[in-house]
């Protein structure tokens, strides 16, 4: 049955004006933007099949151009409303930041650096410089290493902050084949940047790893040293 002979309580479209976006599932909201099927395949169906295939929405999302293009019934301009759509978020996200209005949320601080790493093939190392206020100064993945480690230069990271006038910190990486749990060397490198950043009076308010399909807080989860 197509979409359109669907009961409207049911149809993605209608079901989020009446309702809300929170009600609709991840299928749900991706057939919004992929917009038709296939012959075999309503956008829904299809979208679900997508979301099996590649284990999740954030997979999906993430995954290589020439590897989502490979999938039956994503042609380009498919896969540009999923880019248009992820880059959307990103920049609404950022608007936020920038404004202070989202830094007091930590869900929203994980979602936008969720956004920005989770596509990274290789682990990377990335800075967010805050002032007093919250307001986000300057955004920038400072250290690119390999697929499972990255080289992080502490000097660098409180030259790079006392550059951007920043009074607070956030550090964050990623994890691009496993998940968020930190490893010795992350909690390590969290308390030695800590301690450099109390010696010039910088607060570093949060170190946030984001994993295959998860994204942790050090602050969130008191973790040493917010313990």
């Amino acid at each position: 049955m197509a979409i359109k002979d669907w009961h409207e309580d049911d149809r993605p479209r209608e079901k989020l004006l009446k309702f809300g976006a929170a009600h609709l599932s991840d299928a749900e909201i991706l057939a919004i933007f992929l917009r038709t099927g296939t012959q075999s395949q309503s956008a829904i169906e299809l979208a679900r099949h997508l979301i099996t295939q590649f284990g999740s929405l954030a997979e999906l999302l993430s995954a290589p151009k020439d590897v989502v293009l490979a999938c039956h019934g994503i042609g380009p301009a498919k896969y540009a409303q999923i880019l248009a759509s992820l880059e959307m978020g990103t920049r609404y996200l950022d608007s936020q930041l920038r404004t202070g209005q989202a830094l007091g949320r930590s869900q929203a601080v994980k979602d936008y650096i969720s956004t920005q790493l989770r596509r990274e093939p290789r682990e990377v190392f990335a800075v967010l410089c805050l002032d007093n206020a919250l307001n986000l100064l300057n955004y920038e993945i400072l250290f690119t290493g390999g697929i499972s480690s990255c080289s992080v230069c502490i000097k660098h990271v409180l030259r790079h902050a006392l550059t951007h006038s920043a009074s607070q910190l956030i550090i964050a990486h990623n994890h691009p084949h496993t998940d968020a749990q930190p490893s010795a060397a992350d909690n390590r490198l969290t308390d030695e940047l800590k301690k450099a950043c109390d010696l010039i009076d910088l607060s570093l308010i949060d170190h946030i790893i984001v994993g295959r399909n998860d994204t942790l807080s050090y602050a969130e989860n008191a973790l040493y040293p917010f313990a």
